[in-house]
């Protein structure tokens, strides 16, 4: 083995800069802040919307819309998902949720129509769109709604 030192290439190492070690250093006084003010003081900085105390924009637009609390949001699967299970089998929530299909068996599933599904299945979910309700019953399985 040879004993030749690894170094880093010259001035690729920067010593960082010390502010506030007097008039010598260039960064004495104010230490690179500027002049006084709110934002040369220490402690709490500022929020990134703060426009010196005039009325901040996010307070000066008007609030629009609103969020329904009665929203039932599903969780979505399309007809390809389906193509894993054999033929004649029965495909409800707690199926999809041992095969990853679904992440939450405590939230509803409603089957999407996207894909081609070639065998008969039995598909329970809490809610269905027509062209998945046609497909699988084109296919020879059946549709079953399921409540919550």
């Amino acid at each position: 083995m040879s004993d030749v030192a690894l170094h880093y290439a010259p001035g690729a190492i920067k010593k960082p800069k010390r502010v506030g070690r007097g008039p010598g250093s260039g960064h004495g006084k104010t230490a690179c802040r500027g002049a006084k003010g709110q934002k040369a003081r220490a402690g709490k900085k500022l929020k990134p919307s703060f426009e010196g105390g005039q009325m901040r924009l996010e307070r000066r637009l008007p609030k629009r819309g609103f969020t329904n609390i009665f929203k039932t949001d599903y969780q979505v699967i399309n007809l390809d998902a389906l193509r894993a299970w054999d033929q004649g089998a029965v495909v409800d929530p707690a199926a999809l949720k041992t095969r990853r299909v679904i992440r939450h068996s405590d939230q509803p599933v409603k089957v999407l129509g996207d894909g081609i599904l070639d065998k008969p299945l039995t598909v329970r979910a809490h809610a269905f769109s027509e062209s998945a309700r046609s497909k699988i019953e084109t296919a020879g399985g059946t549709v079953e709604v399921i409540g919550r």
